[in-house]
């Protein structure tokens, strides 16, 4: 069984590392200085080992090392250990949100969205639960409801409801603006027709509006005639 103690997964992450992967990852995430370089395929079988053991009192001693003093990747493994820990609803509600605090870049944010694939099971539960989140004045809130919503409920019955949250998202922040662009051509590719109504139709800003076009335009999954429609739906 695995050493769930933290000193001995931080050796173990260090051991890990690569340093043309840490300057890579460093490109993506401009700022971020406390980047090892381990690749995620890595850390996520290093979570399901976790996972095997006693991964709460991971989880709790985690919790004890200050924010400024984690690597990147040490925060990417907690969000993996949460994706893939065996609890119930309640718990995994509660862990999130004790998480939700450490998301400081998008790499750590969409990795953590993607990996609750709980969600998937309880979709009113934790439509209910992200409402905060996305009516939140903090980037890393808001982006957090925003890819949770293009993860799991890009649903028609959840379409007009998350479209009136995104008209009513007015942060400023660069990441908020671009998962609420990638989030609307996320919608239109599943649900063309309700989508294009709402980008006839919509209170977006002028950054978001053309990103979320060109992101419909880059897809693989729209054909040549419709990014042409969609290309001359930018604003000037």
């Amino acid at each position: 069984m695995i050493d769930i103690r933290q000193q001995s997964i931080r050796e173990k992450l260090n051991d890990m590392a690569e340093e043309k992967y840490r300057i890579f990852t460093q490109s993506l995430n401009p700022g971020k200085t406390n980047i090892l370089g381990v690749r995620l395929p890595a850390l996520r079988k290093l979570s399901k080992e976790i996972v095997k053991g006693d991964w709460r009192a991971y989880l709790r001693e985690a919790k004890e090392v200050p924010m400024e003093q984690l690597s990147m990747e040490e925060v990417l493994l907690q969000g993996m250990v949460i994706g893939n820990c065996k609890a119930d609803l309640t718990e995994v509600l509660k862990l999130t949100a004790e998480f939700i605090p450490l998301i400081d870049c998008w790499s750590v944010c969409d990795s953590f969205c993607s990996g609750l694939k709980i969600a998937n099971r309880y979709k009113k539960e934790f439509w209910d639960f992200l409402q905060p989140y996305l009516l939140s004045e903090q980037e890393y809130e808001i982006r957090f409801g925003v890819v949770m919503l293009l993860n799991y409920y890009v649903l028609p019955e959840y379409a007009s409801l998350a479209f009136a949250h995104f008209d009513r998202i007015q942060h400023e922040g660069y990441y908020v603006k671009m998962a609420v662009a990638w989030a609307i051509s996320m919608y239109y590719v599943k649900l063309p027709e309700q989508t294009l109504e709402y980008l006839k139709n919509n209170c977006l800003d002028k950054f978001t509006y053309n990103k979320a076009l060109q992101k419909i335009t880059e897809s693989l999954r729209v054909d040549k005639e419709t990014k042409d429609m969609i290309r001359g739906m930018k604003r000037k």
